[in-house]
């Protein structure tokens, strides 16, 4: 059985062979090199080639322009399967971690920056929209908890192997930067093997479509992508910059990251089955803007890094904001809006980096109260999610102060 000898019926596979599993796996095929990349990428930006808050800003914009493109994978759909794309890309991604380290210089690392992008975004838009055409939505939630926790378990084999061989070994940034990137490339050999070609869901369209009523989802989109730099691109800085994180530091905090991520995911995926989307996002939104706030004042490293754990702890809680989309979109529609999704939640993303780059060398506080009323605004569109989506009912006007609608319980 191969991707190229076998074709599967994905409701009908079972065990290891299953989608699910295979969704597993290529999540930690991505995070083998994406993890290491980011554990080393601020210090290697600071103590080799001397970044600052502009230069730092620029990277992480050329970074996002390929999650602004993303809605260019449905062109692809036209001449290959989402489940080769999804394959092509970890092939990118891989080697674009793995030279990275052959190119130490400022335009180098831009270079290596963007071809590892390529295949990180496309990646996610592929995986995301297979996933919510594989997975039953009663249960999808918690599958995507159980992917996330897989994803979770390969970051604390990088983290773990990069803290405990930095120092041991004397180990330079472009040898780990080599071994991240093959790892994946390995991983992804097995898949290509191990699996069939499984059949996608309902066919899907393969042009550009937009809707007037996911609006929400578009919304809710767009502000998660605006909190995602705040976290990815100014409190990893933060840690190196201000707080003097070296890298085997920066390995021991993510890799708490990760075994956080590992244990609460899957609870969290069965809590949004549980109590719903609208509160899981809800508290979530509630949740960083107190860790905002916060950022913008800390002068102890201590809580420094307990803030960074708490801000990462809340990623896993975007699974609500799936699986509402999930549950009122056309199944037609999941791969073309997968697309035109990625690309909304990187508009924010191309532009906030250099611009607040810019406000950072001003003040490094304003950045993160900006972050904070962003979280306010997300907590506000949070708040329009219905308590149980549906096509048609899409949005709640009331806020979640009406009479509330019974939550729809999986099938037992």
């Amino acid at each position: 059985m191969s991707y190229l000898s076998s074709t599967a019926d994905p409701k009908a596979a079972t065990g290891w062979r299953s989608p699910a599993v295979m969704l597993m796996i290529m999540a930690a095929a991505m995070q083998l090199s994406f993890a290491a990349w980011w554990n080393l990428m601020n210090n290697f930006a600071v103590h080799e080639l001397d970044f600052t808050g502009r230069e730092i800003g620029i990277q992480q914009s050329i970074r996002e322009i390929p999650g602004f493109l993303s809605f260019l994978a449905v062109y692809f759909l036209l001449f290959m399967r989402e489940q080769t794309l999804a394959y092509l890309s970890l092939l990118c991604l891989g080697i674009g971690v793995a030279a990275t380290g052959y190119f130490p210089t400022i335009w180098g690392f831009y270079l290596t920056t963007f071809v590892m992008s390529v295949g990180f975004h496309y990646y996610e838009t592929a995986a995301q929209s297979l996933s919510l055409q594989w997975l039953p939505k009663a249960t999808a939630a918690a599958s995507m908890g159980k992917i996330i926790a897989v994803g979770a378990f390969a970051q604390l084999v990088a983290y773990g192997l990069i803290f405990i061989g930095w120092d041991s070994f004397n180990l330079s940034f472009t040898t780990v930067f080599l071994i991240a990137g093959c790892l994946t490339l390995v991983v992804l050999a097995f898949l290509f093997v191990a699996y069939p070609s499984f059949r996608e869901g309902v066919p899907q369209h393969k042009n550009l479509i937009l809707r007037k009523r996911y609006w929400l989802y578009y919304a809710l989109t767009f502000m998660g992508g605006a909190r995602r730099q705040i976290f990815t691109v100014f409190a990893g800085f933060l840690m190196v910059e201000r707080f003097g994180y070296e890298v085997h530091e920066v390995a021991a905090l993510f890799f708490i990251n990760g075994a956080i991520n590992m244990t609460l995911a899957p609870k969290i995926g069965q809590l949004i089955v549980r109590f719903g989307e609208r509160r899981a996002l809800t508290f979530e939104y509630v949740g960083l803007i107190g860790v905002f706030t916060t950022y913008a004042f800390v002068t102890n490293v201590w809580l420094a890094g307990a803030l960074y754990v708490i801000d990462h702890a809340f990623f896993a809680i975007a699974i609500a904001m799936k699986t509402y989309f999930q549950k009122i979109a056309d199944p037609a529609e999941i791969a073309p809006t997968a697309g035109v999704s990625f690309t909304i939640n990187h508009i924010a993303a191309v532009f906030i980096p250099v611009t607040f780059g810019l406000l950072w060398l001003v003040s490094p506080a304003a950045v993160f109260l900006v972050g904070a009323a962003m979280a306010g605004v997300s907590l506000v569109l949070a708040r329009l999610v219905p308590s149980a989506p549906d096509i048609g009912n899409e949005v709640d006007w009331t806020l979640g102060f009406g009479r509330r609608k019974p939550l729809t319980q999986p099938a037992e």
